[in-house]
């Protein structure tokens, strides 16, 4: 019997696309040994993302790929380990001490569901397996603490510092937290952005994969801080699928891309109404609008979700959908979309700082 090249294995595993981000696993850099052992084959395979829920299809997948394709084979073993890494920010800055990767979630415009994905997608990280926290950036409106039902001051250690409040397995920082629930902020734009930044840096964080910034609709001071002092890793653009939206949401897409934020993906919100009392379907804000963009802008269309009353009930409740209904066809989604955002991540380039010390020169 011939004896199986490791060569072949290779080859194989090249052909095999990760649905993810869509990258095959040897330029995706996710095959780490190939072992063969007579005709038997065992692949160790590292992702770069978290997919608790996808890694037994995954590993069946890769296994019946190597099956097919690999004549007179035996046993076929392969294991599937995730290891999170920084990956790089901004030119002159560098990532947050206990943060390796931001992510900030952002669009045109008020109304198309940004917080309310933006907490979704932060739970469905959690449940993949990540450490995960989300900072309400929207100072004048947060709702953060209302998505998911907490209130009252966060805890100081010492005074200078704050302990972010948690829920469902989420470490969370809001300036809703800081004031009285319907107290208005009359600030003007400096105030606000100092604000936002003393809370990403002042937050005692405790060793996250991702820090999703909820950011408030807009391209004004707060996006542009964050995008130009905040050390961020990548950016999400949700709308929906109606023109006005597409347009203003263009608007924070080119924001990003003005300042080397890679935009990791479009999110269409509100894609498809399904009646609950007869189950006729209706675009009620037109049809593929996201897609569209996406296409037009090169960017990964990351997923569409529906117009669903349950989403909006979840979320009032303090409860959302991800931890109200785990195993609903909706919280499947945001976990695809979450398994896609950070998919897409993880193939972004590496952060190389802490390998280089600071040089400082002195008179002597």
């Amino acid at each position: 019997m011939a004896q199986i090249e490791k060569s072949a294995v290779e080859n194989l595993l090249k052909t095999f696309i990760d649905p993810h981000h869509g990258v095959d696993l040897v330029t995706a850099k996710s095959v780490k040994t190939i072992t063969i052992n007579g005709n038997n084959v065992s692949v160790k395979l590292e992702l770069g993302y978290p997919a608790k829920s996808a890694i037994d299809g995954l590993k069946s997948a890769v296994e019946a790929h190597l099956r097919e394709g690999l004549a007179g084979v035996g046993e076929v073993a392969v294991e599937i380990n995730v290891k999170i890494i920084s990956h790089a920010v901004q030119q002159a800055l560098k990532p947050m001490a206990k943060v390796k990767n931001i992510i900030a979630v952002a669009s045109g415009k008020g109304g198309v569901g940004k917080s309310t994905t933006a907490v979704n997608l932060a739970l469905a990280l959690v449940a993949e397996g990540a450490k995960v926290g989300i900072l309400d950036a929207d100072i004048y409106g947060p709702s953060i603490p209302t998505l998911l039902g907490l209130a009252g001051r966060p805890d100081s250690q010492d005074n200078k510092t704050m302990t972010p409040k948690e829920a469902y397995g989420l470490q969370t920082m809001s300036i809703g937290y800081l004031v009285d629930a319907g107290q208005p902020l009359i600030w003007r734009g400096p105030m606000a952005t100092n604000t936002l930044q003393q809370m990403i840096k002042d937050t005692n964080w405790q060793d996250l994969d991702y820090l999703i910034i909820d950011l408030p609709p807009g391209t004004g001071d707060i996006q542009l801080t964050l995008a130009q002092q905040i050390p961020v890793s990548g950016a999400i653009i949700v709308t929906t699928p109606q023109d006005i939206a597409l347009i203003d949401a263009q608007r924070g897409l080119t924001m990003f891309a003005k300042v080397n934020v890679p935009v990791l993906g479009v999110v269409e919100n509100m894609g498809l109404h399904i009646c609950s009392a007869c189950g006729h379907e209706e675009a009620i804000f037109g049809v593929g609008g996201g897609k569209a963009m996406s296409e037009v802008n090169h960017v990964d269309f990351l997923g569409s979700l529906p117009l669903d009353i349950t989403i909006r009930e979840y979320a009032d409740s303090g409860r959302p959908t991800v931890v109200a209904e785990p195993n609903s066809r909706i919280a499947q989604i945001y976990q695809e979309i979450a398994r896609k955002t950070a998919a897409k991540l993880a193939l972004k380039a590496k952060d190389f700082s802490t390998r280089f010390p600071t040089i400082v020169v002195q008179n002597t």
